[in-house]
Order: C-alpha cells, then structure tokens, then sequence
C-alpha cells in the first residue's frame, strides 16, 4: 500500500492523562517527559494483499486517524490508535475483524487544490474540515529529534474484545517530511475520542508527501 499526503497533528499532552486511557499492558511512550497527542488525516492507495491485483473501489480511500505513542512489556515502541476513521465500509470491517483495530465508519472527502490538500470528515454531526501543503524542502528525521519519535514508529498495537495485546509490524522507508501551512484544522477527531479540547492549535504541524508501506498480519504480543 501506499500513504500519501499525511498531515501530522500532534499536541503535547500530559503522560498520566495518556496512560489512563491504554489499555493494561502498554505504557505511555514520552519524550523528554512529554506525552503526544496525534490526529493524522491522509489518502490510502493501493492497499491489497500480497500476489493479488489492486480493486479500484476498494483499494484507495480515505483515513483519519487519532493517535498515541507507547511501548509494551518488552519495551517495543509503536502506536496506539483510538481511533482510524474511514470512508471505506469494506475496509472498516475487515480492519475491525481480523486486526482488532478500531476503525470507525466516516464521511470522507478530499482533493488536491493549488498543491496542497483540502480534507473533510465526518463521523457524526459535526464536520473536521483541514486545509494543508507542504511548507518547504522534504527531509529525514534524525534520531534524537522530537520529529523521529513521532514519525518513525514501525509498530501498532491493538486489543481483542478479551483485552489481549495485539501487535502488527510496518516496513517503510523513513519519511520525507516538512512543515506545515495549515489553513484549517480540527481537534474534533480527538474530542470524538473523549479528549478535552486543549484551545490551542497544534504544538508540531508536519506534512508529508507519502510513503510506500508493507505490513504484517497482526499477531498476539
């Protein structure tokens, strides 16, 4: 599969608020003592099996996610999701059923405009509107910056309806990121997820152009 135009949000947040809401078995991961809150809106493409052809309607659409940092018992660093919303009905059941994420039905719309994106979502009433580009040169993240902690994460854990730890593996080449002109955002996502709204804009706005992505079943940790 492919990501591509990823927008970055992330707020810092306090690392007890994080932890109380994980799942027992996964620690909140910090970075010098800070927590981070994330709300990622992106386009997915050609997302199939290995050895089977892409399907155009199933294949690319459309994904908004909210998002933590944390490591498990063995100190294995990734993400947690709260939630992955998606405008692909097909995708939200197979993700649901067979990676026990938590993906969640939503109206998605988004095009390219002037270079930059223009994204809406909604699950519900109210709609998160963004209005995004890149703001100059891409580049690597290097490790020891606050920007690999948050980008560079290669694993995503998960929990069964027993509340058993799951764990999936993503094989990607680092990311090419930049900052961000943001026009529009929206904490909304995040709120949708039981976060008080911190009334502030983001701390760390970043875009990046995409990614090619491998992944692996996801498996009992």
């Amino acid at each position: 599969m492919r990501w591509e135009n990823l927008l970055f949000l992330h707020w810092a947040w306090d690392a007890a608020d994080i932890q109380k809401t994980l799942p027992p078995g996964l620690r909140v991961d910090v970075f010098e003592g800070q927590a981070w809150l994330g709300v990622v809106p992106f386009l997915m493409r050609r997302v199939h099996p290995v050895g089977l052809p892409c399907v155009p309607w199933l294949s690319d659409f459309l994904e908004l996610n909210v998002r933590t940092y944390v490591y498990d018992e063995t100190g294995t660093p990734g993400v947690w999701f709260y939630s992955l919303a998606c405008n692909q009905p097909v995708a939200v059941e197979i993700a649901r059923r067979f990676f026990h994420l938590n993906y969640v039905h939503a109206a998605i719309q988004a095009a390219v405009r002037d270079g930059g994106m223009e994204y809406q979502s909604r699950r519900h009433a109210e709609v998160a509107v963004y209005d995004y580009a890149m703001d100059g040169p891409a580049v690597e993240a290097v490790p020891g910056t606050l920007e690999f902690f948050l980008l560079e994460r290669y694993v995503l854990f998960s929990t069964n309806r027993g509340g058993r730890i799951h764990s999936g593996r993503v094989h990607h080449a680092p990311y090419q990121f930049a900052p961000a002109r943001v026009k529009a955002w929206s904490f909304l996502p995040a709120g949708e997820d039981g976060f008080a709204d911190p009334g502030r804009s983001p701390d760390h706005m970043h875009f990046s152009p995409g990614v090619d992505v491998a992944a692996w079943p996801i498996k009992s940790a």
